[in-house]
């Protein structure tokens, strides 16, 4: 008589849960630091401080002295790509690595790789165009969308491989959705806004031809309806007895919101000073992942249904064996 006996398949590196969701976690800040580097880049004007691509220079792939302190911020920023990619690129391989494998994992690390690579091209495409307010602008959307990207990694390693669930009523879920989409419009509005003011990274870089008090005040609009939103949602998951973690979450939000406005007035009323501007796009990167844990926080998955005994996994190899 056989008898079949299954042996799971060790991994040869095993990848600890802990070490995957602090790799996960990594490329969450180092997408965010990377946005603010490259705001610097543009607030310094030194766009254009390498004035090629992929080479800093015609004949040399790295600045020099006669580039000066623009050079040196450039390639600085440059360099930063190059960490983001070892990051992303280790937490790939702890993906690949880590037992049991959880569904989605993977191809949201892959997805951060490729993007990343993606942001390089897209950044010679904005040195080679003289940094045109258009590129510059998908520049940024991509960045929001590798931050969506890291973010959901770094959720998914943290849940169980079971269906997802709603923790809040259709309606709280369609409110979530719209300040979902409301924020990302503010976003994308802002990145409008920024390609009609005075920082474009170039003494002789164009400008997008927009009224710059017009489109802010479309972008100041938008933002009192995310405002408005983000406060009727709250309350809404309040008055519902949510889950503590989804008020906290939405009540995070309407803070950051808050906290960005008042820096966006600032810097409106003070003629765009370079820091402040600075710091804005740092709250931009921070109202998009408050947003995001909102999004997360009114669903969870549920662990999966035990399989039956004398099941394979998936991922084990089957060994036979005789009784």
């Amino acid at each position: 008589m056989r008898r079949i006996r299954f042996v799971k398949r060790p991994a040869r590196f095993p990848v600890s849960t802990a070490l995957l969701r602090r790799l996960a976690y990594a490329n969450i800040v180092a997408n965010a630091v990377i946005v603010v580097t490259g705001g610097a880049v543009r607030l310094t004007a030194s766009g254009l401080g390498c004035p090629t691509w992929p080479r800093c220079t015609d004949g040399s792939y790295t600045a020099t002295a006669e580039m000066g302190v623009h050079g040196a911020i450039e390639f600085g920023n440059r360099l930063l790509t190059f960490v983001l990619v070892l990051i992303a690129g280790a937490t790939l391989l702890a993906a690949l690595a880590h037992r049991p494998r959880r569904r989605g994992v993977v191809p949201l690390a892959l997805a951060v790789v490729l993007g990343i690579v993606a942001q390089a091209v897209i950044g010679g495409i904005t040195v080679r165009t003289q940094l045109h307010p258009s590129i510059v602008g998908i520049h940024f959307v991509v960045s929001m969308l590798l931050l969506l990207a890291a973010y959901a990694l770094w959720r998914r390693t943290g849940e169980p491989d079971g269906p997802k669930v709603g923790l809040v009523p259709p309606a709280l879920r369609a409110l979530t959705w719209t300040t979902v989409v409301a924020s990302a419009a503010v976003i994308i509005v802002g990145v409008a806004v920024t390609g009609s003011g005075p920082h474009a990274g170039d003494a002789d870089a164009v400008r997008n031809g927009l009224d710059p008090q017009a489109i802010s005040q479309i972008h100041a609009d938008l933002v009192f309806l995310l405002v408005g939103l983000t406060v009727g949602l709250w309350l809404g998951l309040r008055a519902v007895g949510a889950p503590a973690r989804a008020v906290r979450a939405a009540l995070t939000l309407l803070l950051v919101e808050l906290g960005q406005g008042v820096i966006g007035f600032l810097q409106y009323f003070t003629n765009l000073p370079a820091l402040l501007v600075g710091v804005h796009m740092l709250g931009a990167c921070l109202v998009w992942l408050a947003t995001l844990a909102v999004f997360w926080s009114i669903r969870e998955r549920r662990p999966a249904p035990a399989a039956p005994a004398g099941t394979a996994v998936a991922g084990e190899r089957a060994t036979s064996l005789v009784a």
